[in-house]
């Protein structure tokens, strides 16, 4: 098996979180004098939680944006540790994958605690770690993120095709993709698509997806002209 390692993505990819954001958005909004409705949450799916904040005051929620992301974040938190809100077949794409000797990375502009809590909920050893938005180096759509996950499995940066990098958004799709990774899009739980990215291909859910599938899109990768996409 040529694939070294699948590089996740978290909201949109493994767990559909945004209902919880948006809620979370909305209740904030209703309580501090904002206005918000569903085609402003869905604007910011996919944006750091600073550049939301930043859109919320302009419309009117009155607090400051450090109080605004502090509540996004726990209140995103509290709901996630109530029920883990897993993409349908997700959980038995990792269980391939841990029966293929495949590991898993998360790559996450989350914070520490919500990526820690993913993967205490996760299969058990699904995933070697994870890197996050608190980590010390340049976030999305910089390849710094996947190049430090691929660094913690022990793939070098001219060996990266041989990871699978899954993202829903074009911010991390341009991370994943500047990284060498064989980038895949997972447009099945967005409402912001983005079918001329760079990925190498697109899913529209988990039907059929297991480790071999992924790895032959390594396969693929590797012997076939970038300019081609499945």
């Amino acid at each position: 098996m040529k694939l070294a390692a699948v590089l996740w993505d978290m909201d949109g990819t493994l767990i559909d979180s945004e209902p919880y954001w948006h809620e979370a958005e909305y209740g904030l909004a209703r309580e501090h004098g904002g206005y918000w409705d569903e085609h402003l949450a869905w604007e910011g799916s996919g944006t750091p939680v600073d550049e939301v904040a930043r859109r919320m005051i302009e419309h009117g929620t009155a607090l400051d944006a450090v109080a605004i992301v502090d509540f996004l974040k726990r209140d995103v938190a509290r709901r996630e540790r109530e029920h883990m809100p897993w993409i349908t077949g997700v959980e038995q794409v990792l269980r391939s994958l841990i029966a293929a000797g495949v590991p898993s990375v998360l790559v996450t502009t989350s914070p520490r605690g919500m990526a820690e809590h993913l993967i205490e909920q996760a299969p058990a050893g699904a995933f070697a770690g994870y890197i996050c938005g608190d980590d010390d180096m340049a976030h999305k759509p910089d390849p710094a993120p996947y190049l430090a996950a691929g660094k913690l499995v022990g793939v070098a940066p001219e060996t990266m095709a041989t990871c699978v990098a899954i993202e829903d958004s074009i911010t991390g799709l341009t991370s994943a993709a500047a990284s060498g990774a064989t980038t895949i899009a997972q447009e099945g739980f967005t409402a912001k698509p983005s079918p001329h990215g760079p990925q190498w291909a697109t899913l529209m859910s988990y039907e059929g997806v297991n480790a071999e599938r992924l790895n032959n899109y390594v396969r693929s990768r590797l012997t076939t002209s970038g300019s081609e996409r499945l």
